[in-house]
């Protein structure tokens, strides 16, 4: 919808007040975006009274622990009645246009708010001052219905959208409008509440699918929750100077990170050379750190230890905003055959940067083919099927030797068929007559385990089929032509199979490569 029917109805956008702009009231260097992530993983443990199945879920950049005892209930019970509620789910704009089943859509959001940082606080996190509550961190993760995999796609912040009731502008603005469009005098729980309604509303209509859940972290539960976890593994291919923006100051190589410094690398978006893209080398850092989260989770520092297990679930829910209806046990046993290896990290289709009202924006993919996007990303999985034997490599003619019969009541076929063959490069044996003249189909006849063989001369005699024959020389291949016989074509070499094609940045959270 564009913005002159916005104002041909009444609801144009107006102008944000400082405070709620997403780009306003910041100092004249940029300090980069929150670096909330999330994670999700599964893992077992045992404990010394037998065997204790012990689930890692690290969603929603937290871990809640599922255990096949009262131990993992209980730990529900904590995050349950810890964790922060909001009323983030719309009940109109937020309809699924993709057939995703069973399927969870969960939007993470990491909220830039500096309001509850102290002053040394703020100065370890080279943050700033408070800007308000902006929304610099949007990953929506989709899970299928039996819980197999995760995929975690992140949207570019300065992502240019249609944002209902607003027109077009940057994906981040969304919260900013909603928080605005709250009546007056509303509390500030129930203008978060208004400004993830609407930030809901957009990503769906975006994605065409149904947002059925939203968890949001704010900038301190970061810091606090980054060192619960003991500190991250990430890998740098190169040293990185970033001390005068995000603060970002880091060795080249393996190293573990954590509060301040965890907040730093996620945040960082300059200084990453000629080649250096922004925001979108802030998401690959975002995505790698959520990675290494979910590897820790799985780690024996978690797996093995019930008291480092409380501490997490305790900080976790006290870091953590998520809508009213979100089942922390239900989601666990929804993830519980998520595994590092099964949870993919992408970034949203787009065609790159560009300008649009003044403004720095990321250009996304069309309608038609974000829908795609995320139809596919969501559709079910199909049925196996069964599976069927590879086709033979093809051989070198020159390797095949062929006796041809004739076996189609056309005389002299098969002294046609020898001279074709011999110009496509088979060598030819002997030539004659089959047994019988009534062959319907040509045959391409071979002895058992010299399928390879006759695949070639197959490929080769278009219409032909293989028949195993005890009566064929090993090492020899007969043809007997046909009344379909047609001639004799180029030997097909079977094209190698296609290569996958991945969304930008793809990658597991077992992936351990370095990054620039």
């Amino acid at each position: 919808m564009s913005r002159d029917r916005h104002e041909q109805d009444g609801s144009a956008r107006r102008p944000l007040p400082p405070r709620l702009d997403p780009r306003a009231g910041r100092p004249t260097r940029s300090r980069g975006g929150s670096g909330e992530q999330s994670g999700q993983a599964a893992g077992r443990a045992r404990t010394g009274h037998g065997a204790t199945a012990v689930r890692v879920v690290a969603g929603l950049l937290s871990a809640f622990l599922l255990a096949g005892t009262g131990w993992g209930w209980y730990l529900g019970q904590v995050a349950a009645a810890t964790v922060n509620r909001t009323d983030a789910i719309p009940s109109e704009g937020n309809d699924a246009s993709a057939n995703a089943g069973e399927a969870m859509n969960l939007l993470l959001v990491g909220n830039d708010s500096r309001s509850s940082l102290t002053e040394q606080q703020l100065a370890d996190l080279n943050a700033g001052s408070d800007s308000g509550s902006n929304t610099d961190t949007m990953i929506l993760v989709h899970v299928p219905a039996d819980g197999s995999k995760a995929a975690f796609v992140s949207f570019p912040r300065d992502s240019w959208v249609e944002i209902p009731g607003y027109g077009e502008d940057r994906l981040n603005a969304a919260y900013a409008y909603g928080r605005m469009n709250a009546p007056d005098g509303a509390s500030d729980e129930v203008r978060s509440a208004q400004g993830s309604q609407l930030l809901v509303q957009t990503i769906s209509q975006l994605t065409g699918l149904r947002i059925d859940h939203y968890a949001e972290v704010d900038l301190l539960g970061f810091f606090e929750l980054s060192g619960v976890v003991g500190g991250v593994e990430v890998n740098l291919c190169k040293p990185v100077d970033d001390r005068e923006w995000s603060g970002a100051y880091f060795p080249a190589g393996v190293q573990t990170i954590s509060g301040a410094d965890a907040l730093k690398f996620v945040r960082q978006r300059h200084n990453f050379g000629p080649q250096g893209r922004g925001d979108f080398d802030r998401i690959v850092r975002q995505q790698v750190f959520i990675a290494g989260v979910l590897r820790k989770m799985l780690s024996e520092d978690v797996l093995f230890d019930l008291g480092k297990q409380r501490e997490l679930v305790e900080a976790a829910s006290q870091a953590l905003t998520v809508d009213e209806n979100l089942d922390l046990l239900q989601l666990a046993e929804q993830m519980q055959s998520v595994t590092a290896g099964s949870i993919e990290f992408q970034t949203v289709p787009n065609q790159g940067t560009g300008e649009e009202e003044g403004k720095s924006i990321v250009r996304l993919e069309d309608e038609d083919a974000l829908r795609a996007y995320f139809a596919d990303l969501s559709a079910e999985p199909e049925e196996v099927a069964p599976a069927t034997p590879e086709a033979p490599q093809a051989v070198d003619p020159a390797r095949v030797p062929v006796d041809v019969y004739n076996g189609s009541g056309t005389p002299g076929l098969a002294a046609k068929a020898a001279s074709a063959l011999t110009a496509a490069g088979f060598p030819v044996g002997s030539t004659g007559n089959a047994s019988s003249m009534d062959h319907d189909r040509t045959e391409v006849r071979h002895a058992p385990g010299d399928e390879a063989l006759a695949g070639t001369v197959a490929a080769a005699i278009p219409g032909a089929v293989l028949a195993e024959s005890d009566d064929a020389a090993g090492g020899t291949v007969q043809l007997v032509l046909g009344s379909d016989f047609n001639g004799v074509g180029t030997a097909v070499t079977p094209p190698a199979p296609a290569a996958a094609v991945e969304a930008e940045d793809a990658r597991t959270a077992a992936d351990t490569t370095c990054i620039n």
